[in-house]
């Protein structure tokens, strides 16, 4: 099962196992205090696309949809969260952005559950 958190949250214990998809290391969390077992920053989006989006919510859907263009050449990371899963059980993609349902793990999210 695939869930999303925000890394300043509390880590539970059925957080299973947990990944960090954020490409830049959050301000003011030592990897002790994270509790991140993976940080997979490769499958965050693209400097550009970060910097563009800057979480604009009027430029959420042109985001959403530039992100999922770019999954589609990360098929490999995607598979190896696919292969997590069936290692682990639950995985918890950690991200550090304030707004969750307008973010890169609910796109990532998204993706992940309609492909498994």
């Amino acid at each position: 099962m695939f869930r999303i958190k925000r890394i300043y949250e509390t880590p539970g214990e059925d957080d299973g196992y947990r990944i960090l998809i954020d490409r830049l290391w959050p301000r003011g969390f030592t990897k002790e205090r994270a509790k991140v077992d993976l940080w997979l920053k490769e499958i965050a989006p693209s400097t550009e696309l970060r910097k563009w989006y800057h979480h604009n919510p009027e430029r959420w859907n042109e985001f959403k949809s530039r992100y999922q263009t770019e999954l589609t050449d990360k098929r490999d990371l995607i598979l190896q969260i696919e292969h997590l899963e069936k290692v682990h059980g639950n995985i918890t993609l950690l991200f550090a952005a304030k707004e969750k349902e307008q973010s890169q793990a609910a796109v990532l999210l998204n993706l992940l559950n309609e492909t498994s």
